[in-house]
């Protein structure tokens, strides 16, 4: 009767340790900008509700505009939030058209990202975001960070707003150097809320900021100028996640690369003045579940602040049949 206690209890501490092993959780953090404006108290709450939960998450990734007027006081409570993960859950940052600028209130009309840097300086964010590279070098305006998980190495970029022609070959040179790693990318502006990618005539294009104007390597890209250049070129590039464009905050949009493999691009953004959270107070984010064992991406969203999931289907969805 022991020695079978014992076999059993082992069957099921190794069940337990596959389990874990087959699949892995992260968290989007959608534009938190009038969170971090208007009601910081609910971004705190998502913050400290990834926090309890650190076992259970891989990393995080915020998609952009985490303040709203790139003022010293929003990137204080940002910086507050986010430093209640350090050394417990990698987070990796794309910085938005709110987060860079000449002045407050001033979106995106310059490359200017020094707030973003001061609050993160560049030795302290690659200490805790798994970084292996950042780009222009001493920055962290593009990050790229490496991940081992259900025996699969992962790169995660992390890109500004508009990525610029620079940026996009930077990526691409890294890519190249590490052919068998799966890739997720995060960058701020790809998707529109019609489930297309973001070009021709679309709202908020990064080309019609005062960055747009740049011409050569520093030239911008929208969505549709980084599926053709960065997304559809590499077979190993496995997702896409955005925010930025508001209407209903969401998209998603399945594709297949030059190679016949599926790339899964989502937006989500739910900031004030997005349909269904008109007030802003939501605090909704997105959880992200990759299982290896039933081939399948997960969706699910949740606002820690109310408690509760946002199960309409453009908000809760899980894709089939996933290579991973």
């Amino acid at each position: 009767m022991v020695i079978r206690y014992y076999i059993l209890v082992f069957i099921f501490l190794n069940s337990c340790s596959s389990s874990k092993g087959d699949s892995f959780e992260f968290v989007v953090l959608p534009d938190t900008q009038t969170l971090v404006e208007e009601f910081p108290e609910v971004y705190m709450n998502q913050l400290q509700w990834i926090e309890r939960n650190k076992e259970r998450f891989s990393f995080v990734l915020h998609v952009g505009d985490i303040t709203q007027n790139n003022s010293e006081e929003e990137w204080q409570v940002a910086k507050s939030g986010l430093s209640l993960l350090n050394k417990k859950v990698p987070y990796n940052l794309a910085l938005g058209n709110h987060d860079m600028g000449s002045e407050i209130g001033k979106f995106a009309d310059t490359r200017n990202t020094m707030l973003a840097n001061r609050f993160f300086p560049h030795s302290e964010y690659i200490s805790q975001s798994n970084s292996i590279a950042t780009f222009p070098k001493g920055s962290i305006d593009n990050n790229c960070a490496e991940y081992d998980l259900v025996g699969q190495k992962w790169l995660v970029f992390s890109l500004e707003f508009g990525p610029r022609n620079k940026t996009i070959e930077w990526v691409n040179g890294i890519i190249a150097n590490h052919p068998n790693h799966k890739v997720i990318l995060n960058t701020h502006s790809y998707m529109y809320n019609d489930n297309t990618l973001q070009d021709g005539n679309d709202w908020y294009l990064p080309q019609k900021y005062g960055v747009g104007k740049d011409t050569g390597a520093e030239a911008v890209n929208d969505g549709g100028q980084l599926w053709e250049k960065l997304v559809k070129p590499n077979k190993n590039i496995i997702m896409v996640f955005s925010g930025h464009i508001l209407g209903s905050g969401v998209g998603q949009l399945v594709a297949k690369n030059n190679y016949g493999n599926t790339v899964y691009q989502m937006l989500a953004n739910y900031q004030k003045n997005v349909k269904g959270v008109e007030k802003g107070d939501s605090g909704y984010l997105r959880i992200i579940k990759v299982d290896k064992k039933t081939n399948t991406i997960s969706v699910k969203t949740y606002s820690p602040w109310l408690d509760k999931f946002y199960t309409n289907p453009e908000h809760e969805f899980t894709f089939t049949n996933v290579e991973i």
